[in-house]
């Protein structure tokens, strides 16, 4: 193969890594912006949040049409809601300000329909 036949498959290697959302940037690097000794984001982690939604998706498509992908059974659903519920429960400061934010919002709707009776003459 001719040199210039060389550079331009090199390109089209290079074109296509980009496509696929590679950086280009050395696998080893490390972050010289921090300094902390941890490496640079490189591969799906470099990508933007779009891109990785994208790639993500097709391999949901993809395994769904091999049909392979997990189909939910509503007794799985069930039991996996349940499960996640049970863990987030258990966080006593966070049910917490759940339970203000839900006393606030109902008590501002409260108030608000109390003033909206009491300015129309009932």
């Amino acid at each position: 193969m001719s040199s210039a036949g060389q550079i331009e498959n090199q390109n089209s290697e290079r074109q296509e890594e980009m496509d696929r959302g590679y950086d280009g940037r050395n696998e080893q690097q490390e972050s010289s912006a921090s300094g902390n000794g941890r490496k640079s984001n490189r591969g799906f982690a470099a990508m933007s949040p779009e891109r990785q939604k994208q790639i993500a998706s097709e391999g949901g498509r993809a395994a769904h049409k091999l049909g392979v992908a997990h189909e939910w059974s509503s007794d799985e659903a069930r039991k996996a809601g349940k499960k996640g519920g049970q863990i987030v429960s258990q966080n006593r400061e966070h049910m917490s300000e759940i339970g203000r934010r839900g006393g606030q919002s109902s008590g501002g709707r409260r108030g608000k329909q109390q003033n909206d009776t009491s300015e129309s003459g009932e």
